[in-house]
């Protein structure tokens, strides 16, 4: 039932008449539109997306439940990273569901990334690893780091080694082609191009060489 404080079509009108017309307030203005039943439809492409997005909610929460390597702050922190460099700017969970559902649509193995940590972070040596949740266990098997000093220019690629995990380690003659102390930067893992989980990259990760 509709509620008045003032002659209909006037002021401060607000709720329904008789599931045909919705009056409410928007921005400081009273406004009336018709009434709408919410839809809720069932073709092929629709339940396949929703079963797509279903099956990633799922698997965020069972990354962030393990009791070993578990999808944690750094991860997240990495994602949302990553969604701010686009030109429609995501959440964290946001860039996991958008890349997962583009691989699936792709036909592709989306990839979850977790635990990501770097240590060492010296201007000499690099010892970074992250872990990987699969929606098909181990379709994920070649890859590269990307480095650079800014988020949107990493453009120093280094060739991981992928098994369950994924790590590299730099030592002097790897880093000191791009690595100063006190520098910032930044590093993402993406598969290889034409390998069955093209696309899943993870979230950028960040470090200051000491």
């Amino acid at each position: 039932m509709a509620k008045l404080k003032a002659p209909l079509l006037s002021l401060g009108a607000s709720g329904a008449i008789g599931k045909a017309i919705v009056f409410f307030n928007w921005k400081g203005l009273d406004v009336a539109r018709e009434y709408v039943v919410p839809s809720n439809p069932q073709t092929t492409g629709q339940t396949t997306q929703r079963d797509y997005l279903t099956a990633c909610v799922a698997a965020v929460h069972a990354a962030q439940a393990l009791a070993a390597n578990p999808l944690v702050e750094a991860d997240t922190s990495a994602y949302a990273l990553l969604g701010s460099t686009l030109p429609t700017p995501r959440t964290w969970f946001n860039e996991i569901a958008k890349r997962w559902l583009d691989c699936m649509v792709a036909s592709k193995h989306p990839v979850i990334y977790r635990n990501g940590n770097i240590s060492d972070k010296t201007a000499n040596s690099i010892d970074l690893i992250m872990y990987l949740t699969e929606e098909s266990g181990g379709a994920l098997t070649a890859g590269k780091f990307y480095f650079g000093t800014s988020k949107t220019a990493l453009i120093h690629a280094v060739t991981a080694t992928v098994s369950g995990s994924i790590s590299v380690y730099l030592a002097d003659s790897d880093c000191s082609a791009f690595l100063t102390k006190g520098t910032k930067y930044f590093v993402q893992f993406r598969p290889d191009s034409g390998t069955a989980s093209e696309g899943a990259r993870s979230g950028i990760y960040h470090f200051v060489a000491e």
